[in-house]
């Protein structure tokens, strides 16, 4: 910044003020008397003028005063990105935009040097984390990803305190960690990003996401969806399959863009065969390529394959659920659902069926039955003591563990009851449980996190006595429909129909396609028998529903989330007349229907450990992995040791210790950063305070961190100017670094000085002077003034 107005002897001003005044008196009066026109007279005494007052102030030395960053006394940081991104060719046959760099990188460039004349120079270099280096020397693009984000953090965190001018950051802006908006970056000094790359670039095809979504549609339990880009590549069809752990071909798609389009996504629906943690991969090429060409012909067509395949982990290790069925009476639904279940291996069914009701403790009996219950009358007992009572339900266990699983009847307690996923009430009235059972039942939904299915029949729902307990809070629809004059459970004929929120559950569905869906639900048999009850609760959703001979539509199948878990009921109470009524054989509808409404009641059931995997922000390769350990109770266990085997893909076994959270009881935290790229597999195991271990967990993750650093190709220039405006900084191109480095002492810096200079040491103010004396001279030689 210039000053002007300072002098340096002002005593001379007013000698300085009469020459000028004598001379411009002189001046006046030569050409008052000269017989030249006004024009010409006027302009040659102005630059006469001109230059007598220039040589007047030279006796008053007047200063010219700037403000300049003082030499060596400021840091500037230069931030080259190494990433692999910066081999990308942006034309065929020329220079990488590494290539590019480092010519601009050279120590003896003119930018450099000037630079180093008023700054004390910090060279770094950042992909995966930051490193200062002594010197640009050609550097070789090999880093796997480029956490811009966490590198101006480490710049505002190495450098603070200190007088930072600025920091040139060369990059593409293609970065693979997070800049946050929310992130502060006041505390950073100009950053002036200079984008490396042109926007357009070389062909290109890349698998850009992968999601994936477990689902409980029996064909095809796992929906994996790729979003797959195609970026000026010539040839428009894309092949897409679906690799295996081993590299084997699941299932192969081939996709067309259509004119100008560039995205395009593939749908797989997948069985997965193996039990556990296991890991699939997405692979995209062109149609006419081979699928195992890698470093084929195809590499020089595109800008670069390291971004043609994802990897996602598949999960199918949770189970086996255990689901309790409780009935009031043997009938044919339990008969369908073992059958159902029987074929799942990710399901067990635990049934509790009462044989015979209990009778009033005060009761006149025939003489001779003693205190038995008369079910077993004409048998032979010989322990009378423990056979059932007269006043005790008799009922029969199926599928147990042992045999003290449910020796008791229904479960009294919290740690016997959550060890089950999900439970199934059928035609079995409220007053069955005792008011603390009912309360646990309300708990192993809302707090265990379980699911719930009410089956219709006479002593189901409200029919059941359940209206004011706290079962009835859990159900989907209200308890109210009953009359005196009106049963709730209601005979007529009625067909059955999805509603549209039915229509989108997977779990409801039968079919993949709409037709053949439609087709099903028509050729479905009519029922007989459905229990009324109130409305739908908000936030309730229908999913079926029946319609009588006059119309009239009445709910038929209802689910809602409560608390943690879920929640539904089955209003059809002859739901066994479609199992009956089989067109043939082969056809398993009920049972596949049974299947999928009971994964859907376990798909989010929470077991006492609880894994959850997610990508650090400021990384591609690390992850933070939460344990969630719970007690028997399912209150959050404090106090246990978590410890967490992690095999890398290179064969090597890290075990890692994870500590308690600060933030939340039970809760377990670790992160992992790991060198190798590909599928980790990593096995967790608790052990309680008193030294008993937990049931353990496998999970899983994929480190691909040129998958990501590729995701995009052109610079990312929308990100570059959002850093330079937030810290007042400027986007530049390479060619702008000259003049840029001349302007730089003009802004702002931190450690700066003033320069005083007199005006007649510098060359232009003599020069002023003496053009005009000399112009003056020439112009009246040349119109031959005296």
């Amino acid at each position: 910044m210039t000053n002007w107005g300072l002098w340096g002897a002002p005593e001379w001003a007013t000698g300085a003020a009469l020459l000028l005044s004598i001379g411009a008196a002189a001046l006046l009066y030569s050409y008052f008397r000269s017989p030249a026109g006004l024009g010409l007279r006027t302009l040659a005494a102005t630059l006469k003028a001109t230059g007598l007052a220039a040589l007047a102030m030279c006796l008053v030395e007047p200063l010219v005063t700037a403000v300049r960053p003082r030499p060596g006394a400021n840091l500037f940081a230069i931030a080259v990105d190494g990433s692999q991104s910066l081999q990308i060719r942006d034309k065929r046959g020329g220079a990488t935009r590494g290539e590019q760099l480092n010519q601009a990188l050279t120590p003896d460039s003119a930018w450099q040097t000037r630079l180093g004349q008023d700054f004390d120079l910090r060279r770094l270099v950042f992909d995966d984390q930051l490193r200062g280096v002594k010197e640009f020397a050609t550097l070789e693009f090999t880093g796997e990803s480029t956490n811009m984000g966490s590198a101006l953090a480490a710049i505002e965190k190495r450098f603070r305190g200190l007088p930072l001018g600025g920091v040139l950051l060369f990059t593409d802006g293609n970065t693979t960690d997070v800049v946050d908006p929310a992130i502060d970056l006041s505390n950073l000094p100009p950053v002036y990003p200079v984008v490396i790359g042109a926007d357009d670039v070389l062909p290109d095809l890349s698998v850009e996401r992968v999601s994936v979504r477990q689902t409980n549609f029996e064909s095809a339990p796992v929906v994996i969806h790729a979003d797959i880009r195609s970026s000026c590549v010539d040839q428009r069809r894309v092949d897409v399959r679906a690799l295996d752990g081993a590299n084997q071909v699941i299932e192969k798609q081939t996709i067309e863009f259509a004119g100008d389009q560039e995205l395009g996504a593939a749908r797989f629906q997948i069985r997965p065969e193996q039990r556990g943690v296991g890991f699939l991969t997405v692979r995209a090429s062109p149609a006419d390529a081979t699928a195992d060409s890698a470093g084929g012909e195809t590499e020089s067509l595109e800008a670069t394959q390291s971004n043609n395949e994802r990897s996602v982990v598949l999960d199918n290790g949770k189970g086996p659920y255990r689901v309790l069925y409780v009935a009031g009476r043997p009938n044919w639904d339990f008969k369908f659902l073992r059958r159902a279940l029987d074929d799942d291996d990710q399901l067990e069914l635990v049934g509790l069926v009462r044989i015979a009701k209990r009778e009033a403790k005060f009761t006149f009996r025939r003489r001779g039955s003693g205190s038995g219950n008369q079910l077993f009358d004409g048998f032979r007992r010989d322990d009378e003591e423990t056979s059932e009572r007269y006043d005790e339900p008799v009922l029969t266990r199926l599928n147990t563990r042992d045999d003290e699983e449910l020796r008791d009847g229904f479960p009294k307690t919290a740690d016997e009851l959550y060890q089950y996923d999900a439970i199934i009430l059928d035609d079995l009235e409220a007053e069955f449980f005792t008011q603390d059972q009912l309360t646990l039942l309300e708990g192993f939904v809302s707090r265990r996190g379980g699911g719930l299915l009410m089956l219709a029949g006479v002593e189901s729902f409200a029919e059941g006595g359940y209206r004011r307990t706290p079962v009835a809070d859990l159900l989907p629809v209200y308890l109210d429909a009953s009359s005196n004059d009106r049963s709730a459970v209601v005979e007529d004929s009625y067909r059955l129909d999805l509603t549209r929120e039915g229509w989108l559950q997977d779990w409801v569905r039968l079919r993949k396609t709409e037709q053949e869906e439609r087709e099903r639900v028509v050729a479905m048999p009519e029922y007989k028998t459905v229990s009324q009850t109130g409305r739908v609760k908000p936030g309730a959703a229908e999913m079926a529903y029946v319609t009588d001979v006059n119309g009239e539509k009445l709910p038929a199948l209802v689910a809602q989330r409560f608390g943690r878990g879920r929640t539904a009921a089955l209003l059809i109470a002859d739901i066994w007349r479609w199992g009956l009524r089989r067109s043939d054989i082969e056809n398993d509808d009920l049972e596949k229907s049974w299947r999928q409404t009971v994964r859907w009641l376990v798909a989010d059931v929470p077991g006492r450990v609880e894994v959850e995997v997610t990508q650090t922000s400021d990384s591609t390769s690390g992850v933070d992995v939460q344990v969630r350990v719970h007690d028997a109770e399912y209150l959050p266990l404090d106090n246990a040791e978590v410890r967490i085997d992690v095999a890398s893909p290179d064969g090597k076994r890290l075990e890692l210790r994870a500590e308690p959270s600060d933030d939340e009881p039970g809760v377990y935290v670790t992160r992992y950063r790991g060198s190798t790229a590909g599928p980790h597999r990593a096995t967790v195991s608790v052990f309680a305070p008193d030294g008993s271990e937990m049931p353990r967990r496998q999970t899983g993750w994929v480190a691909q961190p040129l998958a990501e650093e590729f995701v995009r190709l052109r610079p990312n220039r929308e990100l570059l100017e959002q850093i330079a405006s937030r810290t007042d900084g400027q986007v530049l191109e390479l060619r702008d670094l000259n003049s840029f480095v001349d302007e730089l002492p003009n802004r702002r810096v931190p450690i700066t000085e003033t320069q005083i200079t007199p005006l007649w040491h510098q060359p232009m103010f003599f020069l002023l002077a003496v053009t005009c004396l000399v112009g003056e001279w020439g112009l009246r030689r040349w119109k031959g003034l005296a």
